[in-house]
């Protein structure tokens, strides 16, 4: 049963809060929080497949002292994040927050809505 997880340290418990009743569930370490996601039913979309071509698997990390803890996110992950739906000072893309010791009773919102450019007929201009 979800709520009897309990803390280790190769499977840190983590809470995913979609628009439907939060989520409490644990990741093995080194597992992005978008495969977390899809292996518990979470429905993060994650169009690119944790490509780094997307916005969709869009997160935001409820706490500040878990943000901080994490790695910061590198040019190619702020440059996606730029185009996401409800971004805020704590958001990340999924595919690239991996399950750490750190993570240990994070917090994760998904926005209410995504931007998916490919399906929403986004035409890119050249540069």
């Amino acid at each position: 049963h979800p709520s009897k997880l309990v803390p280790n340290t190769r499977h840190p418990v983590l809470t995913f809060k979609p628009e439907h009743p939060k989520t409490l569930t644990q990741a093995p370490i080194g597992q992005s929080m978008l495969e977390v996601a899809h292996r518990n039913d979470i429905e993060l979309e994650g169009a690119c497949e944790g490509s780094l071509a997307c916005s969709t698997c869009h997160v935001i990390i409820n706490s500040t002292q878990v943000y901080d803890s994490l790695p910061e996110p590198d040019d190619d992950e702020n440059d996606m994040l730029d185009l996401a739906f409800g971004l805020t000072e704590t958001s990340r893309l999924g595919c690239q927050v991996f399950a750490s010791k750190e993570i240990e009773g994070m917090v994760l919102s998904l926005p209410k809505a995504t931007r998916n450019f490919y399906v929403d007929d986004f035409v890119p201009k050249p540069h």
